[in-house]
Parts: structure tokens; C-alpha cells; sequence
């Protein structure tokens, strides 16, 4: 570029400028949906050509008018989407760093936070964070030193739209990497936000958790409860992921927690019953016919199985929790079919895995009823009356005795 045509640039830039600081509301929303239409997708020295190497002066600008006029919310789409350009041009760091000592994080934490923003205003905030975690490890700290984890987990949990939710969980897994000085604060952030109510959050925050949970050396013991509730959901995305991460969980050190309440599921108090004819999940029950106490029972013992057939040490300690007696007892809940089908088939793999407890099974049941059960386990509960399944419901079976290892 030769200095007349410089000259000419930089001229051209400071009339922009001039005419930016000068403007209105409407003017600037002119200049901004241009700027949109002429920049969406350039790169850092493509910007820099375009303002003369002073497009930071123009980044500055957008940032303070941002964080003064944000809680209006009148441009704040255009002022993000604008930002969003300076922030996603690759292979240079120099517009991140400037919106970093202009309070940029801040004012971001600040749109998600805020009462009046729209949600498509906080998922394209959202956007702007995942693009500064994704930048490295300082920006990620950052953010979390700025209260960050919170505002987002927040946001995820109380959004009701699937962008918002979806950006927000990215973010958050986002940040969880290469981040080892707040990891232990995102994994706990993530363990609060499983008793959020929102399915979709669920979903998220259980994909998340279970990428979290792999980079864990120790599991933290306040994850069990929550968990095990999740398997009462009626979404069965939701279900497979607290399976999934169930049974990454038998490596660590809350398996014995996680075994002893999958067991204690399988027997649901008439207590827990009660609850939860009389709660507000009665309108469950009328839409799909099943308690969540009955879903979370079938949920249980097909994790019980699932977690039987990966390992014979497992198999053991649920043998030494009474698991037999309590899938019998589950087996016998003509309420609920699946839960039905579901103990049937865990039960199955421990009759044909042991042969004594195969023997325990039959003079419980008899001879007949077992024999369809061997035949077929999950179409077991079709040859069952109701004095069998009070049989079962009713089942005193303790085979503590013969838990020998010779004898198994």
C-alpha cells in the first residue's frame, strides 16, 4: 500500500469513527449491521487492513457501549454479534486480550445474569465465553475467577430454551479442560446443577459430568443421591446417561454408596410409595400410568445387571448387600411392568452365575414359575397370579450363608 493510499485508509477510519462517536442509537445500529455484513468471518489481519491497524480503537468502543448500555437491551444483540467477530479472528490473541482489560468477561457474566435479557441475547453471550475458554488455559481461569462457573450453571438451569441450555453446557465442559486449577470447582458446580428440574439441563449436565468425572482421581460422595434419583426420570436420554455414569462410578471410591442405594431402590418404601401418589407427580402417573418411585425401581435393577455382568467383584459385594431378596421382591411388583422385567433379567445372570443361589431361587418360587423363568425371564411376569407375586413381594430369602467363595 503505498503512503497516499495509507493516508486515504486512515482517513477513511477516523471519519468512521468521528461518525460513530457522534451518533445515535439509530446511526449506530446502521454502522453496526454494516460492519456485520462486510466482516462476518474475517481474520485478524483482514481487520486490521480494514481499519488501518487501529480496529482495536473500534473493539474499545463497542466494549464500553456494551457494558453501559446492556441492561436495556436494545442493541445488545448487534453488540455481541460485532464483538463475536473481533473475538473469532483466528491465529491472534491481541482482540482477546484487549476485551479481557476492557471488563469484557464481566459484562458477559453480567448479560447472563441479568433479569431482562433475552435468551437470545444470553446464548450469544454464552457464545463469546465458549470462544474466549476455547483460547486457552489463562481465559478459562479467568472466567472462573470471575464467578463464572456459577452464572453459567445458573443459566443452564433456568433457561428455557435448548440453544441457551445446549451453550451453556458446552461452556462448561469447555472449561473443565486443561483447566486444573478449578476443575474440582466445575465438577462440584456440576453436581449441585443435577437437581435442577429442566430435562434438557439433566441431559446436559450429565454428559458433562461424565466427561468431568473421567479426568477425577476421586469421586466426591455427594454425587450418589442426586444421581440415583436421576433414574426415576421418564426421559430415557436422562436415564441412560446416570446409567453410564453409574457405571463408570464402580471404579472409584463411592461404590459402595452407589451399590447399597441401587439395592435399596429396588424395594421402595410404602412410605415413598405414598409420597408419590399424593404429590404433584400424580399428573405422572396420569400422563404415563407408572410411579417415578416404580421407574426408578426398574432403572436400578437393570443398572444392578448391568453392573453384575462387567465384573464378578461387583457381583459379589451385590450378593453381600441382599440384592436376591430385594430383586424378588421387584419381580413381584405388578404395578409396574418394566420393573418387573427389568429384576427378571438382572436375577436371570445371577441364577445361571451361580448355582446355589439357583437353588435358593427355585424353593422360593417353585418348580413350575422357575421353570418359565429359566424359559424366559422377561416374559416371566406374564405366568404370575397374585398370590405368586405376594410370594415374591414377601420373600424372606437371606443367602448371607452360603456367600462362600468355594460355595459360589
Amino acid at each position: 500500500m503505498s503512503a497516499q493510499e495509507e493516508q486515504a485508509s486512515i482517513g477513511k477510519v477516523l471519519s468512521f469513527l468521528r461518525e460513530w462517536d457522534r451518533g445515535d442509537g439509530t446511526v449506530r445500529r446502521r454502522m453496526l449491521n454494516t460492519f456485520l455484513t462486510q466482516n462476518t468471518g474475517k481474520r485478524f489481519y483482514e481487520l486490521e487492513l480494514e481499519f488501518a491497524q487501529v480496529a482495536s480503537l473500534f473493539l474499545a468502543r463497542l466494549t464500553t457501549w456494551m457494558r453501559l448500555t446492556y441492561m436495556f437491551g436494545t442493541f445488545l444483540g448487534l453488540q455481541l454479534k460485532a464483538i463475536g467477530i473481533f473475538l473469532s479472528a483466528s491465529s491472534h490473541d491481541q482482540y482477546l486480550t484487549e476485551f479481557l482489560e476492557d471488563g469484557g468477561v464481566l459484562t458477559l457474566l453480567e448479560i447472563l445474569s441479568h433479569s431482562e435479557s433475552k435468551e437470545e441475547d444470553k446464548a450469544e453471550a454464552l457464545r463469546l465465553l465458549l470462544t474466549l475458554s476455547n483460547a486457552g488455559r489463562k481465559y478459562k481461569e479467568i472466567i472462573c475467577e470471575s464467578h463464572g462457573v456459577k452464572v453459567i450453571a445458573e443459566c443452564l438451569a433456568k433457561s428455557n430454551t435448548d440453544e441457551t441450555q445446549e451453550t451453556a453446557g458446552a461452556l462448561l465442559e469447555s472449561l473443565s479442560h486443561g483447566n486444573p486449577k478449578y476443575q474440582n470447582q466445575i465438577y462440584k458446580g456440576l453436581i449441585a446443577l443435577m437437581t435442577c428440574t429442566s430435562p434438557k439441563a439433566q441431559q446436559l449436565v450429565l454428559h458433562t459430568l461424565h466427561t468431568v468425572q473421567s479426568k477425577m482421581k476421586t469421586a466426591h460422595h455427594s454425587i450418589v443421591d442426586p444421581l440415583l434419583n436421576m433414574l426415576r426420570s421418564l426421559h430415557l436420554d436422562i436415564q441412560d446417561e446416570a446409567v453410564n455414569l453409574i457405571l463408570d462410578l464402580r471404579c472409584y471410591d463411592v461404590r459402595p454408596l452407589l451399590l447399597s442405594g441401587l439395592v435399596a431402590l429396588l424395594r421402595p418404601t410404602k412410605d415413598e410409595v405414598q409420597q408419590h401418589q399424593n404429590m404433584e407427580e400424580s399428573e405422572v402417573i396420569k400422563t404415563t400410568g407408572s410411579l417415578p418411585v416404580f421407574v426408578q425401581q426398574a432403572a436400578a435393577a437393570k443398572t444392578i445387571r448391568l453392573l453384575a455382568e462387567d465384573s464378578k467383584e461387583v457381583s459379589r459385594e451385590l450378593l453381600s448387600l441382599g440384592v436376591i431378596r430385594h430383586l424378588l421382591y421387584a419381580m413381584g411388583n405388578r404395578e409396574h411392568t418394566d420393573a418387573q422385567i427389568q429384576a427378571s433379567l438382572a436375577l436371570e445372570h445371577f441364577v445361571r452365575s451361580y448355582p446355589v443361589i439357583k437353588e435358593h431361587v427355585q424353593r422360593v418360587i417353585g418348580s413350575a414359575l422357575f421353570a418359565a423363568f429359566m424359559h424366559k425371564a422377561d416374559t416371566f411376569y406374564m405366568n404370575m397370579d397374585e398370590t405368586q407375586a405376594d410370594i415374591l413381594l414377601n420373600n424372606k430369602m437371606n443367602i448371607t450363608e452360603v456367600l462362600d467363595g468355594d460355595k459360589l
